[in-house]
């Protein structure tokens, strides 16, 4: 079978590397290489930034915020249109299942028609200034070109939230897809000239970490938006260092999911089956980690470990599979390894703990309870379908418990106490609290975590403000002369 052969979007134009280099994309449910992409040079990512530059004082930076909120407009309606042949692609190329991309695409429109609404009502302020004679306001500018660097998994939901807001702001952008699965993003590429937006407003690069210091280092870039892991968002805030760059950081999360006495058992083990399940546990907001109060732990784990074993796991482009594969080889690898570890460590194997006897990228759905919070497995991220679990007896042990972690990011309580889920949503350190549900998203509300699950946030109306600069201006209204400050001798 013949592999797709894809392209970079630079200046509008479909082109490779000008090296000629080129890396393979593997199809996670089979193994096999399906398409081969470019791998760019420094000069490449020179001049797509270089033609983004150019984009900010051309055409794009002449229209009005009306008009750049149109392009979005037609973007988002392009992007829920072929949802389904984008949702195939990101299928293909990532193991995810189709039945999750298709639905996501379409999803991910709306994010894009949210920004589209707010690209003219972004806004500045006067202010009552102590000084008199004095008018003072600020207005909004855009920041310059934006820097955006994607992990493979939820990539169009998380350019999505980077691409909205910096373009409704006046911003450009150049996007760094995943050198693990390309393909969906350059997919999306091929709608941005037919939503209107000019040449250079939007480049998509793809390669490795060459590719990636080239671009958050260049020093036209004024904005650096970076979704991944921990080492990686290290690089980057050095690299940062270079441009002087603003930098948001979205990274990995180890979530607590806790579930008390008085919890509807049948919403809980539903929430939790799809927190650690869906995607394959590929989610940066996987909920990871479970605590059980002691009072209903056994009956909860019945329920869930029977689930676990009924998983169908095969094809993730088949209506009947539930489950579908990783996306690499070196996720495969990490989690089998840390599985044995956890086994090592005192860790008692309820569900899975192995491959799944297909061919592919496929781990069994795998629960495993953990005698002491401790072990590694409990503050690793896994990224798969690897569930630990813990059982606590107080309110304050949970909290203690949940709040023992270098991450941050999500969080998930599920109790009938109207107070107690108040208290948790408080006391509980994450940059997310779902209660009673989990999962949730909505381009009204704001994404993000804390401590090492990073900092600033994504979706939502503030995230415009953050991909813009104030900028003060002074007027005096006086017709009076300004003193001279040196008295003539």
């Amino acid at each position: 079978m013949t592999a797709e052969r894809y392209q970079m979007l630079i200046n509008g134009a479909w082109v490779d590397a000008s090296d000629g280099a080129r890396f393979d994309s593997l199809c996670p449910a089979t193994g096999h290489v399906w398409a081969t992409v470019p791998e760019a040079t420094p000069q490449d990512v020179d001049r797509a930034v270089q033609a983004a530059a150019d984009a900010m004082s051309g055409p794009w930076g002449q229209m009005t915020p009306t008009a750049r909120g149109k392009c979005l407009t037609k973007l988002a309606d392009l992007l829920a249109a072929n949802s389904e042949a984008i949702g195939r692609i990101e299928t293909t190329d990532t193991g995810k299942m189709f039945k999750e991309t298709a639905w996501q695409a379409t999803y991910i429109a709306e994010y894009l028609h949210f920004y589209a609404g707010a690209a003219d009502k972004i806004q500045g302020e006067t202010l009552p200034i102590d000084k008199p004679d004095m008018f003072v306001f600020t207005d909004r500018e855009p920041i310059g070109v934006v820097a955006a660097v994607v992990p493979w998994n939820s990539q169009m939901f998380l350019s999505a939230v980077k691409i909205g807001p910096a373009l409704a702001a006046g911003n450009t952008i150049v996007l760094k897809a995943s050198e693990h699965a390309s393909a969906p993003l350059l997919e999306f590429g091929k709608l941005v000239a037919q939503a209107g937006i000019p040449d250079g407003v939007v480049n998509i690069v793809t390669g490795g970490p060459v590719c990636g210091t080239a671009l958050t280092t260049h020093p036209l870039v004024a904005k650096i938006a970076f979704t991944g892991g921990p080492d990686a968002a290290r690089h980057i805030v050095r690299n940062s260092a270079e441009n002087f760059a603003e930098v948001s950081l979205e990274l990995g999360g180890k979530s607590p999911f806790i579930v008390f006495d008085d919890a509807d058992l049948e919403s809980a083990v539903n929430g939790s089956v799809a927190g650690i399940f869906a995607a394959t546990g590929q989610s940066c907001v996987a909920g990871s980690r479970l605590y059980l109060h002691e009072d209903i732990a056994d009956a909860f784990l019945e329920r869930m470990v029977a689930i676990a074993k009924n998983i169908r796991i095969g094809d993730p482009q088949a209506d009947e599979t539930e489950m579908g594969p990783l996306c690499t080889p070196g996720q495969l690898q990490h989690i089998e390894a840390q599985v044995a570890l956890a086994t090592e460590e005192g860790g008692t194997v309820l569900a899975g703990g192995q491959r799944a006897d297909l061919d592919g990228l496929y781990y069994q759905p795998t629960i495993i309870e953990c005698p002491r919070q401790g072990m590694t497995i409990v503050d690793t991220e896994l990224f798969g379908p690897v569930l630990a679990v813990q059982r606590f007896r107080t309110e304050e042990e949970v909290v203690a418990l949940a709040n023992d972690t270098k991450h941050g990011l999500a969080a998930g309580i599920f109790t009938r106490d109207a107070a107690r889920s108040l208290r948790m949503s408080k006391r509980v350190k994450a940059g997310i609290i779902w209660v009673n549900t989990y999962r949730a998203i909505s381009p009204i509300a704001a994404f993000g975590g804390l401590k090492s699950s990073g900092y600033g946030r994504e979706a939502g109306l503030q995230a415009v403000y953050d991909y813009t600069r104030p900028k003060t201006v002074w007027m005096n209204l006086s017709d009076a002369p300004i003193a001279n400050p040196f008295k003539p001798r």
